[in-house]
């Protein structure tokens, strides 16, 4: 599967109101996870070369891999603590769905945890055992967030879409978006 997000019958069309613009939550919760996958899978470009012996530099690696971990990181604590919390508000029906969310986001913050602890012991030419270990926690980590972002998009995208604000008033000027969309949305403008 590439780095596109499935289509789960919604679509990316942001809709629009006379006189403003319409922020689409679960759209811009998609174009997060798209921007964390191509993260991930540059992220593990770098270990893979890393771990091949194209590149010695096991600060960089580390640095890259804690920079992708505090983006997610801030992106699921803005979800548990922003988006979430005003869904099962909204639409109740959803608080199975987002206990599991919940669930999964401290999944991955123990495989964020391992694999900085492994990346953190790493030297410049690393043995096989190390190698297998942190492939090993990269393609579990791969494998969950793909599995989550799928899910979340599938169940949550179209009530996110509901809760869309104006961004604009009648003159144009921007609108401030709700502080709880501010904490959850990182992307390369937003991930320092």
């Amino acid at each position: 599967m590439g780095m596109e997000a499935p289509n789960h019958g919604t679509t990316m069309e942001t809709p629009t109101e006379p006189g403003g613009r319409l922020a689409a939550f679960g759209n811009q919760l998609i174009e997060v996870h798209l921007w964390l996958r191509e993260e991930l899978a540059r992220l593990r470009e770098d270990v893979d070369a890393f771990l091949d012996g194209h590149d010695g530099r096991p600060r960089e690696l580390r640095a890259h891999c804690l920079a992708f971990c505090s983006a997610l990181t801030r992106h699921h604590t803005g979800e548990d603590a922003g988006a979430f919390p005003v869904l099962a508000e909204r639409y109740p029906e959803l608080r199975p769905v987002i206990e599991e969310l919940v669930h999964d986001h401290q999944t991955v913050t123990g495989i964020l945890r391992s694999l900085e602890d492994l990346l953190d012991g790493l030297e410049a030419g690393p043995g096989p055992a190390e190698a297998r270990r942190v492939r090993a926690e990269l393609d579990g980590l791969t494998a969950l967030l793909e599995s989550h972002f799928v899910y979340e998009e599938k169940k949550i995208v179209d009530a996110l879409n509901a809760l869309s604000t104006p961004t604009r008033d009648d003159s144009g000027a921007d609108l401030p978006l709700p502080a709880w969309f501010e904490s959850v949305v990182v992307g390369p403008d937003r991930a320092g």
